[in-house]
């Protein structure tokens, strides 16, 4: 990359800072912006600064919300307000949603519980999720995190707070193949998922 400007490797660098995103992945998508759509890299810059300016997290459930109010989900009324579905990111609420089945509400944990990782359980939402328990008439939390050794220590750690707590829970059915992560998930297969889960502790 060396024989690259100095501005376009900045670019790169920068590009490759996101997840997913390699130094090919990288070095293509500057390329297209600099070469193929330059008119692309204000609009782009503008609806990046206007994004961090204006979206934070919703202070119930932690999906993504716009102004600092509740997000739609929560401020629907129309919304089962007993039942919880917690997930791992706002894009399993978006797969979730796009499936038509559920009319409960959420709870975004932003991550997974991953030791090897040094992720514990402080440092994703679950203490504001036993807490938003406690506060609310809450009948069942579902627990949708991912099929993978991580979603599945995280789902069993909260099954168990919410066990001592005298809370039903319930984990959806593994129609999620292992080590699969939700938002890639069909929306028959969530619908399934969600309808035939299973109760923790029996």
């Amino acid at each position: 990359m060396v024989l690259y400007p100095l501005s376009f490797q900045k670019l790169v660098r920068e590009l490759a800072k996101l997840p997913t995103i390699g130094e090919r992945t990288a070095t293509r998508l500057a390329y297209h912006i600099i070469a193929n759509d330059p008119a692309l890299a204000p609009t782009l810059a503008s609806a990046l600064t206007d994004a961090v300016a204006h979206i934070s997290l919703c202070s119930r459930c932690y999906f993504f919300s716009e102004g600092g109010a509740l997000c739609p989900i929560c401020r629907d009324e129309r919304r089962e307000g007993h039942l919880i579905c917690v997930v791992e990111k706002p894009a399993d609420v978006v797969a979730i949603e796009r499936a038509g089945e559920y009319r409960g509400v959420y709870h975004v944990l932003h991550g997974v519980w991953a030791p090897l990782r040094g992720v514990g359980p402080e440092d994703i939402r679950i203490h504001e999720l036993l807490a938003r328990v406690e506060q609310e008439e809450v009948r069942e939390v579902i627990i949708a995190t991912g099929a993978t050794v991580e979603g599945d220590a995280t789902a069993l750690f909260i099954g168990q707070e919410l066990r001592d707590r005298g809370v039903v829970s319930s984990r959806i059915a593994q129609g999620i193949p292992k080590g699969g992560e939700l938002e890639a998930a069909d929306e028959l297969t969530l619908a399934r998922a969600l309808s035939g889960r299973t109760r923790f502790g029996g």
